[in-house]
């Protein structure tokens, strides 16, 4: 842990989706940057596991800027599809981040696996690692997790990412059809902050 307070942190991500919401959840006494104050690219994201490559964003992005960074590794895991896409939910949307054809591919490996998938409850969950570093040094890693199923359509605008074909448990909409601020509560971001907080 830091010795002093953290009074300024850089949120490692190029996605905005992201940004937006780790921004609305850190304290508002933190003065907060963004990788394009400095015009960060993303590091190449080589780990195993969802905490390894947020571990791996966030040294990279904090000795860049020089600044305490909190960076997320987050995804999808689809149980019937082996966990998949995982740690490559954002490669299956392409270089330019076009989410509708990663979705695209999920419905065509549920296809795959079953062709009446549909008719099915395709339990899936999303996975986030949160992790805080300050150049070399990994003050914090966190992984917060939930649990649900695959819509077999897409539904709502909100959002962004997968959300439009996740229905978290006990819940009737996607995360696509929800209010933001609904969502906020709820997410595997949020339930990964609650752990990480206390170290801000």
């Amino acid at each position: 842990m830091l010795k002093k307070k953290i009074s300024k942190i850089l949120i490692g991500t190029n996605n905005k989706g992201k940004l937006k919401e780790i921004k609305g959840l850190l304290p508002k006494s933190i003065k907060i940057f963004s990788t394009s104050d400095f015009k960060l690219k993303s590091p190449a994201e080589n780990g195993k596991t969802f905490k390894e490559n947020s571990i791996i964003k966030s040294k990279y992005f904090s000795k860049k800027s020089n600044l305490v960074c909190i960076a997320d590794d987050s995804g999808l895991e689809i149980d019937c599809l082996n966990k998949k896409p995982g740690i490559f939910s954002a490669r299956w949307a392409g270089s330019k981040g076009d989410f509708s054809k990663a979705i695209k591919r999920v419905y065509r490996e549920l296809s795959k696996k079953d062709k009446d998938w549909k008719a099915k409850r395709i339990k899936a969950r999303f996975v986030c690692a949160l992790s805080i570093c300050y150049l070399d040094k990994t003050i914090a890693s966190v992984v917060g997790k939930i649990d649900g199923y695959i819509s077999n359509k897409i539904r709502g605008k909100n959002g962004f990412g997968y959300d439009p074909i996740f229905i978290p448990k006990k819940k009737k909409q996607t995360f696509g059809e929800m209010k933001l601020s609904s969502k906020y509560k709820i997410d595997h971001r949020s339930i990964a902050f609650k752990k990480i907080k206390k170290f801000l």
